[in-house]
């Protein structure tokens, strides 16, 4: 299976406090290393190139041994809007006065609803 991952660029990689290899994401999961690169694969999990290693994922995705809640349906609703992984991570990690702090901040204190409804909009 090959995974087309996006090179991240310097300004979006330092809104990113930790990352997470696709094994770590894996022992972490307490998944095999092939479910690791299938939930990218099937967007549940962003993952990026950082310098030429292989995708990286940030590590506030994980909540324990699962995926962040609310995490894959807000992927699905960025990728519906247009918008590519880099893209969709930047989104997720700016912080923005409104909520306050960032989508990714929003979604970890479980007001994963109201993040999905601002990505809808930016579908319009």
């Amino acid at each position: 299976m090959t995974l087309s991952v996006a090179q991240i660029d310097r300004e979006t990689e330092q809104l990113v406090d930790e990352w997470l290899t696709l094994p770590e994401v894996a022992s972490r999961l307490d998944l095999p290393l092939g479910r690791a690169k299938q939930l990218l694969k099937d967007h549940k999990l962003l993952g990026v190139r950082r310098g030429s290693g292989g995708p990286q994922v940030p590590a506030v995705f994980l909540d324990g041994k699962d995926v962040m809640k609310g995490l894959p349906g807000t992927l699905t609703v960025l990728q519906d809007a247009g918008y590519d992984d880099v893209e969709s991570l930047r989104w997720l990690f700016t912080p923005d006065e409104s909520l306050p702090g960032s989508p990714i901040e929003a979604i970890r204190a479980g007001r994963h609803t109201e993040v999905k409804r601002r990505a809808q909009a930016l579908a319009f």
